[in-house]
């Protein structure tokens, strides 16, 4: 901070000197006009000093004349150069004033409406903290100097929670239900900290907070984790085992968790069975869909198109909304090619291929780039979305 008040106080001095430059300028003119009335009353004196003479006889009206004539030269020579005398509307109070005010009004107003607290913690962000205590107090003086950062408190609770402060936790996610929204992860994030700050117990406050993650995303990881938690310690271990099954299948491979998170669902399988019960076998996945097509043009097109006009290669449900439920795109210059559509490649992940039972296969060329429109397209019959043979499909046709 000690660079930034330099620089403002160098603004200042700045500006100060348009203030106090034409003070000392008009206290030197102030001297010029003294000089300039004390010539003035000399010159008035040794006037009187020859008429005096002249009335004594000393003096002649010739000599008189040359002594006056001379006093006037004096005059002249000692007021030669002096400056017009200035008339200020202002007054030489008011730029001093307004000297003393410019600096004090500035720094209260900047004190009131400035940002010295986050110039000082972007300074402090842009050094890694030492310690999770230093990393605490910033952000609670981030979350104090942004109350609007949604992002902010959201972190902060983050660190509460690994601080192993809950309670504070649950304030801090709340906060940033309120700024941000009810998204599923904040709610997830929410409703843990509030059961950690409750002592581990249930309440119907969590349960409507993971209710309403999961309503709105079934995959919600945070509350999935929790309901198995929960779960577990109410000793209902097939709902545990259910539950950290469903937030194992959304975990990646490489995740450290997904070993912890096994060995939970091998103790939850093992109080299960010792307490006379028997675990209930996951329904079955529908295996996904995957269709192997080899995409040529016809050879009569081929002059008719370019290397770089967009291949949309496509399937589309037979009953179903129009939108393509699996796309690649390639170019001209790539035909002949052999792609596959299948889930991985849905445009909407309610839009797979394994949901429909019909399917079609459209090849599209767009000299635009657009997968709606083009110049020439080619389309299969209906097949099963289930089809394992590989498919065919010849561009041959105007689009219309």
């Amino acid at each position: 901070m000690i660079d930034f008040w330099l620089a403002a106080g160098l603004l200042l001095l700045v500006a100060l000197s348009f203030l106090l430059i034409p003070v000392l300028r008009s206290r030197r003119a102030q001297r010029e006009e003294d000089r300039t009335a004390l010539n003035v009353a000399l010159y008035q004196e040794r006037v009187a000093e020859l008429q005096t003479q002249q009335e004594e006889g000393v003096l002649d009206a010739a000599q008189m004349d040359a002594g006056r004539a001379e006093a006037a030269r004096e005059l002249l020579a000692d007021t030669e150069g002096a400056e017009a005398p200035r008339v200020s509307r202002l007054g030489k109070p008011l730029p001093l004033l307004a000297a003393i005010l410019v600096p004090v009004l500035g720094l209260g107003l900047y004190l009131h409406f400035g940002a010295s607290d986050k110039v000082e913690l972007t300074r402090e962000f842009s050094q890694a903290p030492q310690s999770m205590e230093e990393m605490t107090q910033r952000l609670e003086r981030a979350v104090a100097a942004q109350p609007d950062s949604a992002e902010g408190m959201y972190f902060l609770g983050r660190t509460y929670m690994a601080q192993d402060r809950p309670a504070d936790a649950a304030k801090m996610f709340e906060r940033t239900v309120s700024l941000a929204g009810r998204q599923p992860e904040l709610l997830g994030q929410w409703a843990q900290a509030q059961y950690f700050a409750d002592g581990k117990k249930w309440s119907d406050k969590v349960q409507a907070l993971t209710d309403e993650a999961l309503k709105a995303d079934p995959k919600e990881v945070t509350s999935l984790g929790l309901l198995g938690i929960a779960a577990f310690e109410s000793e209902r271990y097939q709902d545990a085992i259910d539950y950290w099954n469903r937030l194992l299948a959304q975990l990646p491979p490489e995740d450290k968790s997904r070993e912890a998170l096994q060995g939970g669902i091998t103790r939850a399988t093992e109080k299960l069975v010792a307490s006379g019960g028997k675990v209930a076998q996951a329904p079955t996945a529908k295996a996904a869909a995957l269709l192997k097509v080899s995409v040529d043009l016809a050879a009569d097109l081929k002059s008719k198109v370019q290397p770089g006009d967009s291949v949309f290669i496509f399937a589309r449900a037979i009953s179903g909304p129009p939108a393509p439920l699996a796309v690649k795109r390639m170019t001209v210059a790539d035909l002949p090619v052999t792609v596959e559509l299948g889930d991985a490649d849905a445009m909407m992940p309610q839009l797979k291929l394994s949901n429909f039972p019909e399917v079609q296969l459209v090849a599209r060329i767009s000299r635009a780039g657009k997968p709606t429109a083009g110049e020439w397209i080619g389309r299969s019959q209906p097949l099963a979305s289930s089809t394992t043979a590989p498919q065919t499909l010849t561009i041959d046709s105007p689009d219309k």
